[in-house]
């Protein structure tokens, strides 16, 4: 059984520099190939005696992306390989701003960039909604962005679900990469204490103030029943990657302290999940 990879995604979201992360990684990779090859690709690669079993297949933009990359998607998904959607994706003003910093033309572009980003933003639509994992680069370098390749498919014998919890902050965006989404803004807030303002929940007295609160202990008794119901049946439907992400205002108090107490509910519950912070520096 080969497995197949398939990098795609807005445009400018960082679809080339994923896939020199999957090259290095030792995967057989193709970029920017036209969804109607895809099956070509995959005989050519199962045929005897070939020695390629990753494949990494980077689906380019442009206008044929609305109807035959989700006919390919689902003739490869039915196959008997191992088969996974990586959609990257980032807000549209730092779209744009790679735009102009490059400036490259956008594929769908007749002169009014944001349009042609709003314009490829509903073709992927359906293409987004068949994705096992999101990645949003918006705040991602390129190397984070090869850290985060490095994390969710890096040495991937094991074909448990990767689970990541993440906190952030609603003034900085809800996290587009986000399956499960819970908002902390009910719990008092640290920010107003004068002592833990320039903490974060990272440091005990904040973790300390997040905690003594009866209503957090409360929550996550109610949450961890609710995960202990979901993580299963996630399991169970053949999901690969899930992103579970808590919010407070700003991203630096009260849902840090919550993901790292999240993260040790669920490892209790005999997964392995990582952590990520979003907006705790800033």
């Amino acid at each position: 059984m080969s497995e197949y990879v398939v990098i795609t995604g807005m445009s400018g979201a960082g679809r080339s520099q994923a896939a020199d992360s999957f090259e290095d990684l030792g995967w057989f990779v193709i970029d920017n190939l036209p969804p109607p090859l895809i099956p070509r690709i995959v005989e050519l690669a199962e045929a005897p005696g070939s020695s390629i079993s990753r494949v990494a297949l980077v689906a380019g933009g442009g206008t044929m992306y609305h109807d035959e990359l989700v006919t390919e998607l689902s003739g490869l998904r039915n196959s008997d390989n191992r088969v996974r959607i990586l959609f990257l994706d980032a807000v549209d003003d730092v779209l744009v701003r790679r735009y102009e910093n490059t400036r490259r033309r956008h594929p769908l572009s007749t002169g009014n960039l944001s349009a042609a980003i709003a314009a490829e933003r509903g073709m992927l639509e359906d293409v987004k909604v068949e994705a096992d994992v999101v990645v949003d680069t918006s705040e991602l370098n390129v190397h984070e962005l090869r850290d985060r390749v490095v994390e969710l498919f890096g040495d991937d014998t094991d074909e448990r679900m990767t689970i990541t919890v993440q906190s952030f902050g609603y003034k900085h965006g809800l996290p587009l990469d986000a399956d499960l989404v819970f908002d902390l803004r009910f719990l008092p807030n640290p920010h107003w204490v004068d002592e833990l303002r320039p903490l974060t929940g990272r440091d005990k007295p904040v973790r300390d103030y997040v905690f003594s609160q009866p209503i957090t202990r409360e929550f996550l008794v109610k949450l961890e029943d609710l995960l202990a119901t979901l993580l299963p049946a996630y399991v169970g439907e053949g999901k690969s990657y899930l992103t579970v992400a808590v919010g407070c205002t700003g991203g630096r108090h009260r849902s840090v302290a919550v993901a790292e107490e999240l993260a040790k509910l669920v490892r209790g519950r005999g997964y392995d999940p990582s952590v990520n912070h979003r907006d705790v520096d800033r």
